[in-house]
């Protein structure tokens, strides 16, 4: 299946399921390709054929927005080096969980979740080490006894009891044979309160820069933005207003002139602005025909050079734009 497939397989499935889903994102360098939302969970998308194709580079990118956007990375893929992806069966590509399109449909459209989670060595499940102890203490079966079926140590059963290590899926299967039920635990994807601190190097200092970005962003900054640059987003920055509660407001950021390219640019970010519950913020280097391009506010960079403070910025964005909250 050709990646054209596959995106569109994904758009049908999170679409059957309730998602509201961005455009895609078609400009160059792109870290994700579709932003999906449904109620609280928000899901930045990478689409690969092969999922060995996602570099460090792009996963950091997809886990620092992820963080930022209050979001969950995802990879959707069909192989990983020779072979294909195994139904029910999670992978992890520099901390992303990446799997196939069938487990996509099993969590999202029949409610069953992946158990299974490959890692350096095989297969394994996560078990539920206190329903394990019950039932074995109900069975009256000793520690030992039950590592001796299975051919494990003692420690082992205790530190599947413990939680503290997971089990093969051949043992996990023997366990559920041998107690008569199952104590696999789902595998847990989508945990953004736990994404890692991405040190991220200042995109103006990159060979392949985006043009004149770092003054406009310093702008923002002096107004009291907190400005986060992206390095393969279809925007330039994630610009954060903190007041009396944490992130105010999160506006997607663009810099860029009027050209068709912009525009384009001004299209997505409101659709991926859309599903993310963000402003987004497009500032045009010399004048600019239109003040919005859908959700996408259009400030001229002379006109923002005259703003300095943060709350008489955020009227304009407000009066411009969909009304941002702000304390």
């Amino acid at each position: 299946m050709n990646k054209e497939l596959l995106i569109n397989q994904v758009i049908a499935i999170l679409s059957k399921s309730g998602f509201v889903i961005s455009d895609r994102c078609d400009i160059r360098p792109r870290s994700f390709d579709l932003a999906a939302r449904k109620d609280n969970l928000l899901l930045l998308i990478k689409v690969l054929y092969n999922i060995d194709g996602l570099n460090e580079e792009t996963a950091n990118e997809m886990l620092f927005l992820s963080k930022h956007l209050h979001g969950s990375p995802l990879v959707i893929g069909e192989k990983t080096r020779d072979h294909s992806l195994e139904i029910g069966v999670v992978y992890l590509r520099y901390g992303i969980p990446a799997f196939d399109i069938n487990t996509l449909d099993d969590y999202f459209i029949r409610n069953a979740p992946p158990l299974i989670y490959a890692e350096h060595g095989g297969l394994y499940v996560n078990i539920d080490g206190s329903t394990l102890r019950d039932e074995r203490i109900k069975k009256n079966i000793s520690l030992g006894a039950l590592a001796s079926s299975l051919g494990v140590s003692r420690r082992t059963i205790s530190k599947y009891e413990d939680g503290e290590m997971a089990a093969s899926v051949d043992v996990a299967l023997r366990l559920e044979e041998r107690l008569n039920r199952g104590f696999a635990l789902a595998v847990s994807l989508f945990e953004n309160c736990h994404l890692p601190d991405i040190q991220r190097p200042d995109p103006v200092k990159q060979e392949n820069a985006r043009i004149d970005s770092s003054n406009i962003l310093s702008l923002l900054e002096d107004m009291g933005f907190n400005v986060l640059p992206t390095l393969q987003a279809p925007f330039d920055a994630v610009s954060i207003s903190a007041g009396r509660k944490d992130e105010i407001a999160t506006i997607l950021t663009g810099v860029g002139e009027y050209t068709s390219t912009t525009i384009k640019k001004a299209h997505l970010m409101s659709s991926i602005s859309r599903v993310a519950n963000t402003q987004s913020l497009l500032v045009v280097h010399g004048a600019s025909k239109m003040k919005n391009i859908d959700s996408t506010v259009l400030v001229e960079d002379k006109e923002l050079k005259k703003y300095s403070d943060k709350a008489d910025f955020i009227n304009l964005l407000q009066e411009r734009g969909r009304k941002i909250e702000v304390s």
